[in-house]
Order: C-alpha cells, then structure tokens, then sequence
C-alpha cells in the first residue's frame, strides 16, 4: 500500500512539473529571451482563428502578463487610482485576488507599463511611478516595498507634458522597470539623480547595491547576458540632444554592483529593448525611431579588466519596444517606428539583412514568442500571426484578426500614433495558452494541444 501511495505521489509531481514547466514568470518568458518550452503547437487555425478561452476587462496600458503554476499575474492601472497587482486564474479567466495601492498621476500613453515576475511565493512589480512591491501570493500582501525613482533623488510625477528638463525630472513616459530576480536578488534600473541600476535583498527589501549614475532616462530592463561564462547584467541608457550624450551599454557584476565593462557611443535617445546574449561574448542592442541595432563583442584583455569592441551597426534592422527573437543564428524584429515601416525583419549575426515585410503585411510594436520552432507574433493593432522563421523569406503559417479597436483616450502624439488600437503589450505563453491584452481587454487563445 505505501509502496502505491509513493508512486501515486511521484505520478502527480511529475505530471504538475510537467505542466507548470512551461510557466512564463517574467518579462520575455523563462529566460528571458522571448522563447518558451512549450511543445504541441498547432500548425493551423480554424478560418475564424484559434478559439478564445476566455477574456477579462483590463484597463488602459502596455503592461503584460506572467504565468506561473496555472496563474496569470498582471499589473492594471487606472491613472485616477492608481496601480493593482490581479491575479487570475489561467484556465477560467476568473480573478482570484487583486493586491492596489495609490500612485496617482498621468503622462502621454497612459496606463500600465511593465510585466511582474513571480518567484517562489513571491511576486515583484514595478508601477508607473516607480512603486516596488514584494508581494505574498498566498497571503495577498505586500511583504515590501521600495520607490526605485524617488528613493534616489527622483522628483515625483506631478503630472507635468513635455519632453526635456533636469535629471530628477519624472521620465516622459513613466517608469517602465520589469524586475529581474537573480538569485537572491531583485534588480532594476532607478535612472534616478542618485543611483542607475539597483539591487534589493528579494525577502527583505534591503538595498544591497546600487550603481552610480549611468546616463540618460530610458525605458529599458537590464538583462543577463553570459560573458566568459559568467553572468553579466547589462544596462543600456539613453543618448541625448547633445553630440557629447551618448547612450551607454553597461556591464555589471550581478552580486556586488561593480561596473565590468562599457560601451559609450550607442545613439537612441528612447531606448526600450533590453539587451540581447548573441552567444560568444557578443551583445546586441537594438532601438527604433530609425537608429537600429549595433552589436559589440566584450573581451577581456591581458590586465584582467574587459573591453568592447563594436563589429557593426545598422539603421536597417531595430525594434521599438522589445528585444529581437534569436533562432538558428538569425534575428527577428519588428521595426516599426514613426517614419520607417520596414515591418517584421531578419537579420544574420554579421549585420546583414535577409528580408523585410514592410507594410506588406505591416507589424509595428507588436509582441513576438518562439515556441516548437514557430514564432507567434502579434502585429501591435489586430491580427495575430503564426510564423515559420526562414532567413529565406516571410512564412505566415496562419493568421487571425483577433483585436480590435479599443480606443486609448490619449491626446496629442497619443492620438496620432496608432488610432485605437495599440496591441504594443508583451504576451505570454503557458500551458498551450497565449495571453494577449489590448487596451481595454485580456484574452487567452488556445494555441496547442
């Protein structure tokens, strides 16, 4: 009888391990590099597309999901309010439990801004305005919590429009930080007056390290990025109006803070994507608003100190909002900005580009994840596609126009931007469900068996 009960209970942990090892905890999935484990993706849609398992309102934002053991967590906002941590269940679509908080105000773009990132029993998000909480997810509470922007020098967002002013001044677009856990550590980028990158003790909120300043307000999360075989966070900021501001890519060691390593001569004055692990000690870092992708090579050198070496830069390949798919040695990208629409894109790892779809069809902003050898990609306004990544040529598998027209509220360049649309959001992918938000709505289709 024990002897079945042992085996029963192996039976089911190796079948929920199973199942929850296609979780997608953080920004960019499991690794943090676009790309899940999941197995068992269908090949073809029905002509009205995969079927919708259920949808939730949600309100205005570019903030997306994680998954983690039949959860979906999701930070919502309402500008008048403030941020809310939900929680809903995967299968159902049912909210489970909601932890909010004030954080008022409003910049161009409203809404929410980053992903969470769950780990362990914990779940760490970053607000709009900088608020970081550490949250119990058995108990609903907050265990801790932080401001990375006016805990070092940052003035408060006061609601102010515009672009330029001071280095405390609130960044244009609110704080857009996706927390990265590293072992017993939760990381971030502050950009504030007093601190660049960040590190919390992830059970106690204690501040562990911090960094002097790096340069310039961006929008980017740092990465972990394998140097030598050792893990290397990696900060890219933002370069300014000046010839002497340039944007900086930033080694650092991920348990002291210590600066590694820099690069100082990358041009993106609103960089978004994180950095890429091209493999053999190779970093690539992309932008859009038509400045591209510049990819260098760290070494270290006879001293013992690191250096970078630039192999080559391109305003033929970028990407507005998020990181390239990396896959069988090629890069994809949709590099949509405000006056190039060269679409989905693929590059080598020598720089040269292989195609571009340019409006034909048209992806700009969206959200891309590589799965089974077959990429899934929203095209930032409607349509859902299913790709097979070729460096030959654009191979759509199937597509769908699953999203609407929303509408954002949003004024000024808000307004003019993309209409009502506005499916720019991060999506996720766990137990065969994709989980898309637009600006009003959280869906979850069924994409494999």
């Amino acid at each position: 009888m024990k002897s079945t009960i042992k085996l029963f209970t192996l039976f089911v942990f190796l079948f929920l391990s199973a199942v929850f090892a296609q979780d997608w905890p953080q920004l960019l999935g499991p690794n943090r590099d676009g790309t899940s484990p999941q197995k068992g993706l269908l090949r073809s849609w029905p002509k009205d597309g995969p079927e919708i398992l259920w949808s939730v309102t949600v309100g205005r934002g570019f903030g997306g999901p994680a998954v983690k053991d039949g959860k979906v967590y999701f930070l919502d906002r309402d500008d008048e309010v403030g941020d809310n941590l939900r929680c809903f269940d995967l299968s159902s679509g049912k909210e489970l439990w909601n932890f909010a908080y004030s954080s008022l105000g409003s910049v161009m773009f409203p809404g929410s801004r980053s992903v969470p990132t769950v780990d362990g029993k914990y779940v760490f998000s970053c607000g709009h305005n900088g608020d970081l909480y550490c949250v119990d997810i058995n108990t609903h509470k907050p265990v801790w919590n932080a401001n990375v922007w006016t805990d070092f020098g940052g003035k408060p967002n006061s609601g102010e429009r515009g672009f330029g002013g001071g280095p405390d001044r609130f960044p244009t677009w609110a704080i857009s930080q996706c927390p990265l856990v590293y072992g017993d550590l939760v990381i971030l980028a502050s950009q504030a007056p007093e601190a660049g990158v960040v590190a919390y003790n992830k059970l106690g909120g204690d501040l562990k390290w911090k960094t002097p300043s790096l340069g310039l307000v961006g929008y980017v999360s740092p990465a972990i990025v394998k140097i030598d075989g050792q893990d290397h966070v990696v900060m890219i900021t933002a370069s300014g109006r000046r010839d002497d501001e340039k944007g900086k890519v930033v080694g650092i060691q991920p348990l002291t803070g210590d600066i590694l390593w820099e690069y100082a001569n990358w041009q993106c004055g609103i960089p978004v994507p994180s950095a890429v692990d091209a493999g053999d000690n190779r970093v690539l870092v992309i932008g859009g608003y038509e400045l591209g992708a510049l990819m260098i090579k760290v070494e270290k050198k006879a001293d013992g100190h690191y250096g970078t070496t630039e192999l080559f830069r391109t305003e033929e390949f970028g990407d507005q909002t998020k990181p390239p798919i990396f896959h069988n040695g090629y890069f994809y990208a949709q590099f949509g900005t405000n006056n190039t629409r060269d679409g989905l894109s693929c590059m080598s790892m020598d720089g040269e580009i292989m195609w571009k779809t340019k409006r034909d069809p048209d992806f700009n902003k969206g959200s891309m994840i590589l799965a089974d050898g077959l990429i899934l990609a929203t095209d930032g306004e409607k349509t859902l596609y299913l790709i097979e990544p070729d460096p030959s040529g654009f191979k759509p598998l199937a597509s769908a126009e699953l999203l609407g027209e929303a509408g954002t509220g949003g004024e000024g360049a808000a307004a003019r931007g993309r209409g009502g649309a506005q499916n720019w959001a991060p999506i996720a992918l766990a137990d065969g469900k994709l989980l898309i938000r637009d600006q009003s709505r959280m869906m979850c289709v069924k994409v494999a068996d």
